[in-house]
């Protein structure tokens, strides 16, 4: 956390920077103005470091009203970041081009002000659309077939949802619509592949009692995040427990014929903990017949795991949430998100991820409830 902390600190005030940049020239602000814009700017700054703090002293209302509106700011600031610097880019550019070539090129000319306008325009049509994306969960299925399914078991069904960011934002009404999709789907099993939860928990009562009345035939089965352990493990444990999930940490259970292994997040180190079993000795140990199912948060590639699962179910990136950003996440985990992935041995399947973290917008990135349909393999 303090090594977050540490990068929050010197990379956003930058952005706060670059923005204040842009807005003097643009509008070449007195004095006053230039001082109260520099006063919003400092409070956006510090106040999602506030709302944690809010959130662990009880005060709710506060927290909330804090996290819409630093959250929502992040999203317009971090979209503006991208229509200006992509601006920047393009000017650049166009001056290196001019060097080289040794020759002024003609250009529209375009004054600061009327850029700057532009921009905005932009950013708040596509904050708009990624407000109505967010809210637009899509039901994404895919069907594999496999050998160690029988013609006696038939096909199993497993819903698998993931970063759901449960807390100060995303409360009752999106989980009523994310729990619609799954209840659509009739799945015989359901999935939780970790951040169920996001900081604090915050009187998620009701949530609980959503979630615990989904009841698949053969179980719901649930394991930690790097939010799990960020809200307090035990409180997250006890939530996901009381919602009706069994959890799995380093754990393998035989369900109708296939074994779901689930591993805690690597965040568990960083609190003081120590993983009971490894990974590759935990598949190892599970029977070989079986259809193995992986449930592991990120969606990192153990290899000396290949060939011990059929199945990884992953979440985590969220895609990038808010595109150009899966530019980013695709730098630390390539594996594409949305799709099935073929590895060496086995199958990787990356969700977008259900919920949202800090601003309360996707864009490019829908969010998703995934059904995988498990079927016996045709002679």
């Amino acid at each position: 956390m303090i090594r977050f902390l540490l990068l929050y600190l010197s990379i956003y005030p930058l952005v706060h920077y670059y923005a204040l940049r842009k807005i003097r020239a643009a509008f070449l602000p007195g004095r006053k103005a230039h001082l109260c814009l520099v006063l919003f700017m400092t409070t956006m700054i510090a106040a999602p470091i506030l709302v944690r703090l809010a959130e662990r002293a009880g005060i709710e209302t506060g927290a909330r009203f804090w996290a819409y509106t630093s959250f929502s700011w992040m999203g317009l600031l971090f979209l503006f970041l991208t229509a200006a610097g992509a601006v920047d880019a393009g000017r650049y550019a166009i001056l290196a081009a001019e060097k080289i070539r040794k020759r002024k090129l003609t250009l529209a000319q375009i004054s600061p002000r009327q850029l700057f306008a532009t921009q905005a325009i932009l950013v708040f049509a596509v904050y708009g659309y990624g407000l109505f994306e967010a809210a637009d969960i899509r039901l994404e299925h895919i069907e594999i077939a496999s050998p160690k399914i029988t013609a006696g078991t038939g096909r199993i069904r497993i819903a698998q949802i993931s970063d759901v960011h449960l807390g100060l934002i995303v409360r009752e009404e999106k989980l009523q619509k994310i729990l619609a999709k799954v209840q659509e789907a009739q799945p015989d099993i359901l999935v939780s592949t970790g951040d169920l939860l996001d900081g604090q928990l915050n009187h998620l009562t009701t949530e609980s009692g959503l979630l615990a009345a989904i009841n698949p035939p053969l179980g719901k089965f649930a394991i930690t995040g790097n939010h799990e352990f960020y809200a307090g493990l035990q409180d997250a444990l006890d939530f996901t427990k009381a919602s009706g999930f069994t959890i799995l940490r380093q754990q393998g259970v035989v369900v109708d014929g296939i074994t779901i292994v689930g591993v805690d997040d690597p965040a568990v180190r960083a609190f003081g903990n120590e993983q009971a079993k490894s990974e590759h000795d935990l598949l190892a140990a599970q029977p070989k017949e079986n259809f193995t199912l992986l449930l592991k948060h990120r969606p990192a590639i153990a290899p000396n795991s290949l060939g011990l699962f059929d199945l990884q179910l992953s979440g985590h990136t969220h895609k990038g949430q808010i595109f150009p950003f899966n530019l980013l996440t695709w730098i630390f985990y390539p594996q594409r998100a949305g799709q099935l992935t073929t590895l060496n041995s086995g199958l990787l399947y990356l969700s977008r991820g259900t919920g949202t973290w800090g601003p309360p917008i996707r864009f490019l990135a829908p969010p998703e409830v995934t059904i995988i349909d498990l079927v016996p393999a045709k002679n």
